[in-house]
C-alpha cells in the first residue's frame, strides 16, 4: 500500500491530501518502463557481447577443434603429397626408364582442376579460405594418386612383359662348355668344307662328340623338328618370341615334339652330323624379326667374362666351317 501525502495550505492554515492525477501517473508509469526496458536492452547487449553463454561456448569449442582437424589434416596431407611425390619421381626416372615407357608429364598428373570455381560453396565464412584450401589439395591428392594407380598398373603388365622378354630372348650356349671339343666355326666369312670357296656362314659351329645334350637357349615353342630343310639335316626351331627364332642343326635325334613348350635349359636334342656335314657338330643359328643375327652376343647367362672373352677369339677367327 502506497504512503499518503500532504501539504500544508496557508490559506485555510491546514494540511491536505496530494491527490495525484492518473493522467500524471500514467506518464510517470510510462518513463520508468521505458527506463527499465532500456536498461534490459542495454544489459542483454553487453552481456551478449561480453558474456558467453553455456551453448556459445560449446559451439566456439566446436569451432577450435574443427580447425584443429583441418591444421592435422593438412599435415598429413603434406606428408602424402610427398610420398607421393617421391613415387612419382621413381615412377618418371626409374620405372619408366628401366621399361623404356614415356614419364608421364606433370601436367597431366594434375590435369582437371582449372577453369570453373569448385570451392564457391564454402565462401562467405570465417575459415572460408582453409576449408577451400584443404579440400582444393585433398582433389589434387585423389587425382594424383588415381594417374599413379593407373601408372603402376600399366608398369606391372611391362614389368611382366620385360620378365617374358628376358626368359625368352636365347641367352645360353646350346651346349655346355664341359662337352665341347672345340669351338669350330663363328658367324661370318668362311671356307666352305666341301667346295673351299668363300661364303657366309650363318651360325656357329660346336664340336662335339655324338649324342652330346643340346639345350633350348630360352623359353619358347618348337615349331619344327624335322630334316625338311637343305643342309641342316635333322634340325628343331624355337620360336621365342619377340621375333626371336633359334635353330639348331645336324643333330643325332630329338628330345621334344613340334609344337612342344620348352623352358631355358630344357634338353631339346643331341649333336649329330646329320645332312651337309662333315664332323659331329652342332650348327646354331638366331634369327631376329626372320634375319639371321650373330649368336656370340647372346651367351651372358652362361659364360663367364673370361670364357666369353675366349668364346669371341675363337669365333673370329675365319677358318673353315663344318658346314
Amino acid at each position: 500500500m502506497s504512503k499518503v501525502k500532504y501539504y500544508y495550505d496557508p490559506e485555510s492554515l491546514s494540511y491536505r491530501k496530494i491527490e495525484r492525477k492518473k493522467r500524471r501517473t500514467f506518464k510517470f508509469a510510462l518513463v520508468f518502463l521505458l527506463a527499465a526496458a532500456l536498461f534490459g536492452f542495454g544489459f542483454v547487449f553487453i552481456a551478449s557481447q561480453y558474456i558467453e553463454s553455456p551453448k556459445e561456448k560449446a559451439l566456439i569449442r566446436e569451432l577450435q577443434n574443427l580447425e584443429l582437424q583441418y591444421d592435422l589434416l593438412n599435415k598429413k596431407m603434406s606428408e602424402a603429397e610427398a610420398v607421393l611425390a617421391n613415387i612419382a619421381d621413381r615412377d618418371n626416372n626409374i620405372y619408366r626408364v628401366y621399361f623404356e615407357a614415356n614419364p608421364i608429364p606433370e601436367a597431366q598428373r594434375r590435369a582437371g582442376f582449372g577453369g570453373i570455381n569448385r570451392y564457391k560453396d564454402f565462401e562467405g565464412y570465417d575459415n572460408s579460405k582453409l576449408i577451400a584450401e584443404s579440400n582444393k589439395r585433398l582433389d589434387i591428392l585423389q587425382k594424383q594418386i588415381v594417374v599413379q594407380s593407373k601408372s603402376l598398373d600399366e608398369i606391372a603388365v611391362l614389368a611382366e612383359e620385360k620378365e617374358k622378354l628376358l626368359a625368352a630372348i636365347p641367352a645360353i650356349q646350346p651346349v655346355s662348355n664341359e662337352d665341347l671339343t672345340r669351338m669350330a666355326s663363328g658367324y661370318g666369312m668362311r671356307s666352305d668344307p666341301f667346295t673351299k670357296a668363300r661364303k657366309m656362314h650363318w651360325g656357329m659351329d660346336f664340336t662335339a662328340p655324338r649324342g652330346t645334350p643340346v639345350y633350348a637357349s630360352g623359353d619358347g615353342k618348337v615349331v619344327r623338328a624335322d630334316s625338311r630343310a637343305t643342309g641342316y639335316g635333322k634340325h628343331i626351331r624355337i620360336d621365342h618370341g619377340f621375333g626371336y627364332v633359334s635353330l639348331y642343326a645336324h643333330l643325332y635325334k630329338y628330345n621334344v615334339r613340334k609344337n612342344q613348350k620348352v623352358k631355358r635349359g630344357d634338353l631339346i636334342g643331341f649333336v649329330g652330323s646329320t645332312g651337309r656335314s662333315q664332323a659331329p657338330h652342332l650348327h646354331y643359328e638366331i634369327f631376329k624379326d626372320k634375319k639371321r643375327i650373330n649368336p656370340i652376343n647372346f651367351y651372358y647367362g652362361s659364360l663367364t667374362a673370361e670364357e666369353f672373352a675366349k668364346l669371341l677369339e675363337h669365333a673370329s677367327l675365319e677358318n673353315q666351317s663344318l658346314d
